[in-house]
């Protein structure tokens, strides 16, 4: 089952998009789609039956220009977004995932965990967390670990709470979308190498963060991010010539109508360009693989309210579109 998109009058930012849609029961295939909820197979376009979003990625810098023109070209068949699935945009080689990269969220987790006998005004421990935030931004270096492509979701499929998962949780992401194979790039250079940007509900289930039984360990970020659909993930790729600055984007998640999350990404400590030059340190990063920037305040442990049976996440990045996901309980053996 998938939970249907509402109705807009411009569903991104630019004049194009890149998507992966099908017809009923019909296979899976890459869409160029307009703001007005227009699609256009790019299969017939590139002249190639088999064509992927990602083969579309790995030729990124020879698409683009072809892209542009197929947009702007009214004469062209297309079909309306009503009449089709939209799966997730882009199934990656990589996902870098990100964490504690929002400066208020970190600092607000700071505070809520005092330590033994610390009896401070809450604004004075306040303000030491952000001296620490801003020290961390300026000397330290971003979180950075890895997920499986195999969590990744539609943006309107049900998102299937597994019956072990006892906390599971909502972190809403800006995703970036790489477009050029990216090893040891600096910061200045990074913003080159970036095909466009995404939405990701990085889902986790809380209880399962830490190894209860080997502690030493530390966290388990197999367990608690890599089940099946914990990573809803689109509706878009939208080009990063779109997005003038995605270090200033809202994100959004409402939880049954109800705002949870509502922050920019200018909160981030590391930005966009820095996360990308940071993970290209280490690993190749290839076309198509998606670095997640990290979620902003107002995660289910805040609130107190973690994902049940029933419950409607909706999601949305500025200018990248909404996602809507329905929360289904797996019934247990």
């Amino acid at each position: 089952m998938s939970v249907k998109p509402e109705p807009a009058s411009a569903l991104f930012a630019g004049p194009f998009a890149l998507a992966t849609l099908s017809a009923p029961d019909g296979p899976a295939f890459p869409s160029l789609v307009t703001p007005d909820g227009q699609a256009l197979d790019l299969r017939h376009a590139f002249g190639d039956e088999r064509l992927t979003a990602l083969d579309v990625l790995d030729r990124w810098e020879a698409a683009l220009p072809q892209l542009r023109a197929l947009a702007a070209d009214p004469a062209l068949p297309r079909t309306p977004l009503a009449d089709l699935r939209v799966h997730a945009p882009v199934v990656p080689r990589q996902v870098f995932q990100s964490g504690a990269n929002y400066r208020q969220h970190v600092i607000d987790l700071h505070v809520a965990h005092r330590a033994p006998g610390d009896d401070r005004p809450e604004e004075e421990r306040r303000a030491e967390a952000a001296e620490l935030m801003d020290r961390r931004a300026a000397e330290d270096l971003p979180y950075v670990f890895i997920g499986l492509p195999s969590a990744i979701t539609g943006p309107h499929d049900d998102v299937i709470l597994p019956a072990w998962a006892e906390q599971p949780d909502w972190e809403l992401e800006l995703a970036v979308v790489i477009g050029r194979a990216a090893y040891q790039v600096s910061v200045e250079e990074a913003p080159e190498y970036i095909a466009g940007y995404t939405i990701a509900n990085d889902v986790t289930d809380r209880a399962t963060v830490f190894r209860r039984d080997m502690p030493q360990i530390g966290t388990d970020w197999l367990r608690s991010k890599n089940a099946p659909g914990f990573t809803p993930l689109g509706p878009w790729v939208v080009p990063a010539e779109s997005i003038a600055h995605p270090d200033d984007l809202q994100v959004t998640l409402k939880l049954n109508g109800e705002t949870m999350q509502d922050e920019s990404t200018k909160d981030m400590i590391f930005k966009v360009a820095r996360m990308v030059a940071y993970a290209s340190q280490t690993a190749q990063l290839l076309p198509g693989d998606l670095v997640l920037t990290g979620s902003p305040a107002g995660n289910g442990m805040h609130w107190g309210r973690l994902l049940r049976d029933g419950d409607v996440m909706e999601g949305s990045v500025t200018g990248l579109g909404v996602q809507r996901t329905r929360c289904v309980a797996e019934v247990a053996p």
